[in-house]
């Protein structure tokens, strides 16, 4: 048995509250066990006066019913529409109104005859349109906000359900009043109204080229898991039959104290911060979780192929499944993603594909899950390519880690990598918290966490390259993307939805409380940027510095007060370098130095601004500024890397011609400014294929 370096200990605080701690922990989380089983994770941050919080729930789509996919969904959309206290204004008569339309709903999704549903549908409309009359429209959003608070949301997953808010620390003990309320019962008011937008979602989702791909593959590769067999949004003849009471058996069975989770990272004190959280959610009882049949796919022994389409550019995407996250399995076929795609922009795909400009783009990546997870490769080819020719090329880069055909620096340099990302993630009270829910979440310790990267750094050469022959056979999942159109989409009509008379103005007694409930004001904290800022003069240029009170990490901007609307060719200029090398460096051994030492390089070009950034390891941030001086000053220009680069950026712009965002952006910007529009200003065709390559480069010396 291996000593790990961090241990969990067990403390007590000075209220006699039970803890659970690291050894070593830098970030020093607390995290305690309620005695109804409610897990508490604190931290502190004082960045600013703050609380990020995240209430996470251990259910989601995976537990749907069968027969009501999507209901996880739609509970979150519903635990914002308030409780018998909240978003009412006689709940007395609401109530009745209410129960009636439950059980309309029940009489709707039994009833088989199509005229006969319409016409009960049509009395669920009626009686909703009298209930609206006692609702309070958003009242918990009202609520929150007269707290301070931002970033109010949630999501849905296949494992989770997660509430999120960030709150001024003062307010916390009316945060956790408001919270407990939430979580103690839930009223589904205004249902049929909200079904509106939970379509509209449905329906949005339908021609999303991501989703479209990743549904298709997700069913390939889990045929009998929910992963694969229940999608988080629902089949639509659930979301047209939905059922308020098996809302309700849900809430009930998964939303308890010991399925859920208390996540506080900010400004707090530790001791005062459990006992209110005791306080107000303590006396929410425990209960027994619903037993959950275990689902084990068997293994695939073949190649799954499907084609979906849509009018986008053609791609291909492959993926074997894995096992759960944390697993073995799932941390070495992660390092063979990281060999194949890194951040670096140094590993075989990047590379020998990429930056080579074979095809438009290709990545490799992994998903760990509760249950299970996969490895994938996603590869965009040119025009002049096939899916299949797409396919063979990155599966040629499998073939080389099986050989082991990767440089012996790059298993240190990911090992590395992973570690400066872990630090970034952990620096702040919103990244911190976001590890402490998905670590609950994935049923993992603090110390598990923690220990990850050592055992990631345990991780050998020959353990990565028996793997890849033992892991990437011919049983993987491979979905074609073409292009063409989609004749499987799905709509969901509205059923005849009226549009409900909103009370904007009324307020709960539960608000007026929350509201004329007075607390202490927090006391302004002013920065000394004298004392804080250390400024100088070096070759008639300002420096300012900061020091990072953290980690080792350090970052390095060169700000330069000129943009696009100044140099239209500076963008591509800084594109363009990106493929050149210099005397001394090829573009490929140029990537492999950054990554070697830990840095990563970004150029940004705005309207108004060009922005070149350095991060990592603080050790090695003057030997990246060095190379990056040198790759600018050196650059050697090289007109067939250019062709082939202005090829390739067409090929993007036709790309983009079939984008809904980018075509909305573009409409929008037109909008407001017409002519003048910056997505009319813009490098033609023409101007792009006569220029010669110096003309980019000499702007970068």
């Amino acid at each position: 048995m291996i000593e790990r370096r961090y241990k969990e200990t067990i403390h007590t605080d000075i209220n006699n509250y039970e803890y659970t701690a690291v050894t070593h922990d830098e970030n020093k989380v607390r995290i305690y066990t309620l005695k109804n089983g409610l897990k508490v994770f604190l931290a502190q941050n004082f960045d600013a006066p703050r609380i990020q919080t995240f209430i996470p729930v251990r259910t989601g789509s995976n537990n749907d019913p069968s027969d009501n996919t999507g209901l996880a969904h739609y509970l979150e959309h519903m635990m914002f529409k308030g409780t018998s206290k909240i978003g009412t204004q006689n709940w007395e008569k609401e109530k009745v109104l209410i129960d009636q339309i439950s059980d309309l709903y029940e009489q709707h999704k039994a009833e088989q005859n199509p005229e006969k549903k319409k016409e009960i549908y049509q009395k669920i409309d009626e009686v909703s349109q009298e209930a609206s009359q006692f609702a309070i429209a958003n009242e918990y959003d009202k609520i929150i906000s007269s707290l301070g608070a931002s970033g109010t949301n949630a999501h849905t997953w296949f494992d989770e359900t997660v509430y999120k808010n960030n709150i001024p620390n003062n307010e916390l003990e009316k945060w956790l009043k408001v919270e407990k309320e939430r979580f103690s019962e839930m009223v589904l008011r205004l249902f049929h109204t909200e079904l509106e937008s939970v379509y509209e979602e449905f329906n949005r989702s339908q021609d999303n080229d991501s989703r479209l791909v990743n549904d298709s593959l997700m069913e390939a590769l889990f045929p009998t898991h929910p992963n694969g067999q229940q999608t988080t949004l629902g089949k639509p003849e659930h979301l047209k039959n939905p059922s308020m009471k098996a809302i309700h058996k849900y809430f009930d069975e998964y939303y308890v104290p010991n399925n859920y989770a208390m996540v506080l990272v900010g400004d707090l004190d530790f001791e005062e911060t459990v006992k209110l959280v005791d306080q107000y959610f303590g006396s929410i009882p425990y209960k027994e979780l619903p037993k959950k049949e275990v689902i084990v796919e068997q293994p695939m022994t073949e190649i799954v192929e499907r084609t979906v389409y849509s009018p986008t550019t053609p791609r291909v995407q492959i993926a074997w499944r894995t096992d759960s996250y944390g697993s073995r399995e799932a941390m070495l076929a992660d390092v063979v993603a990281n060999i194949l795609s890194n951040r670096g922009e140094a590993g075989l795909l990047d590379l020998n594909i990429n930056q080579t400009q074979k095809m438009l783009w290709a990545q490799a990546y992994t998903l760990g899950l509760k249950n299970y997870g996969y490895f994938s490769m996603v590869a965009v080819p040119k025009e002049n390519q096939t899916l299949s020719e797409a396919t063979g090329m990155v599966l040629e880069q499998i073939e080389l880690v099986k050989k082991g055909d990767f440089p012996d620096w790059m298993l240190p340099a990911i090992i590395n990598d992973f570690k400066i990302q872990r630090m970034k993630a952990l620096e702040t009270a919103s990244g911190l918290a976001n590890n402490l829910f998905d670590t609950y979440i994935k049923g993992r310790t603090w110390e598990q966490e923690l220990n990850e990267m050592d055992e990631y750094a345990e991780i050998t050469r020959d353990e990565v390259i028996a793997f890849a022959n033992d892991f990437f056979k011919d049983n993987y999942v491979i979905i074609n993307k073409e292009k063409g159109v989609n004749d499987k989409l799905l709509r969901v009509e509205n059923p005849g939805i009226t549009a409900i008379k909103i009370n904007r103005d009324a307020q709960s007694e539960f608000l007026k409380e929350i509201v004329n409930e007075k607390t202490e004001d927090i006391q302004p904290e002013f920065i000394d940027y004298q004392k804080e800022i250390t400024t100088d003069v070096v070759k008639d240029k300002k420096i300012s510095f900061v020091k990072n009170k953290y980690n080792e990490i350090a970052q390095v901007h060169f700000l330069f007060p000129f943009g696009s609307d100044n140099d239209r060719e500076l963008g591509i200029s800084t594109q363009i370098l990106q493929y050149l090398g210099t005397s001394e460096f090829s573009p490929e051994d140029l990537k492999k130095e950054f990554f070697k030492i830990g840095i990563s390089n970004d150029f940004k070009t705005t309207s108004d601004q060009l922005q070149i950034s350095l991060s990592g390891l603080e050790e090695n941030m003057g030997k990246g500024i060095e190379l990056l001086q040198h790759w600018m000053k050196n650059v050697q220009p090289d007109q067939e890397i250019y062709h082939q680069f202005v090829d390739t950026v067409l090929e993007n712009r036709e790309a983009l011609k079939k984008d809904k965002n980018r075509i909305m952006n573009a409409l929008t910007n037109y909008t407001k400014f017409g002519k003048g529009s910056r997505f009319l200003d813009f490098l033609s065709k023409e101007d792009l294929q006569n220029a010669k390559v110096e003309e980019f480069t000499e702007r970068i010396r």
